[in-house]
């Protein structure tokens, strides 16, 4: 099948690992030129880019999700190298796991704690797409996919502020469905995933969480990806608003 990407401009936030790399490997073997952003490893994004075919067919751009101005000044950044945004992956998120146990109860959580998680996680995404999504109007084709969580839908011990972010970008991904000028957007739902830093958590609990699935596995990035390209691809002529969850039957 023809995903019809070649040469799309693609960015995708969060990208130096994880979900965001495995999407930005996949995008770029479809021939889409893939710009990934980072927070701090600076040399590990550079590490993708080379990964991805080196200057000129990914760059790698700095940017904050806490930070409206430098979220502006990514996009900015893409747009003025390749022209414009035709795909916004917004991946990077804002979350560190903790054993539940080690969690003080959600009335005892101070205020204050909250704002940093819902700030990143929904008005991050939200600015992202904000400032890419002019240009995909006037060009008539753009492609969104903003990645929530399936704690969203069932919770988990201490997911509170987590779980309430990435229900509101299902919110969003409804309202950006009426965008229309050849612009699609949609929410990817990953349960747990096998990336480095879920490995790196206790295997009893990988394990635990696998046998919970109807499909008795969880998730790699690469199965997570593929679904996102889809989403973003030319193949994909009018899945919009959806949530497509990729937990194993979850």
């Amino acid at each position: 099948m023809d995903l019809g990407l070649q040469d799309k401009r693609v960015l995708i936030t969060g990208a130096t690992r994880g979900i965001g790399r495995a999407t930005a490997r996949a995008f770029a073997a479809e021939g889409a030129k893939v710009a990934i952003t980072y927070n701090s490893s600076a040399d590990e994004a550079q590490n993708v880019v080379k990964e991805l075919g080196g200057s000129e067919r990914a760059i790698a751009v700095q940017c904050t999700l806490g930070d409206p101005a430098s979220i502006k000044a990514a996009v900015e950044h893409v747009e003025g190298a390749w022209g414009g945004v035709d795909v916004v992956v917004a991946n990077a998120q804002s979350f560190s796991w903790v054993n539940p146990d080690e969690l003080p109860a959600f009335e005892n959580l101070p205020v204050d704690e909250w704002f940093p998680q819902l700030r990143d996680n929904v008005e991050g995404h939200m600015l992202t797409v904000r400032h890419a999504l002019g240009g995909m109007r006037a060009r008539g084709w753009g492609r969104i996919v903003l990645l929530s969580s399936v704690t969203a839908d069932h919770g988990s011990p201490g997911s509170e502020i987590y779980s309430a972010a990435k229900a509101a970008l299902h919110g969003f991904a409804r309202g950006l469905a009426w965008t229309r000028d050849g612009v699609l957007a949609n929410v990817v739902s990953p349960g747990g995933t096998l990336t480095e830093s879920l490995q790196a958590v206790d295997p009893a609990i990988i394990e635990k969480s696998a046998q919970e699935a109807p499909s008795g596995r969880l998730a790699t990035a690469d199965d997570v990806a593929r679904v996102i390209v889809f989403l973003c691809s030319e193949a994909n002529g009018n899945v919009n608003g959806e949530i497509v969850r990729t937990a194993g039957g979850r």
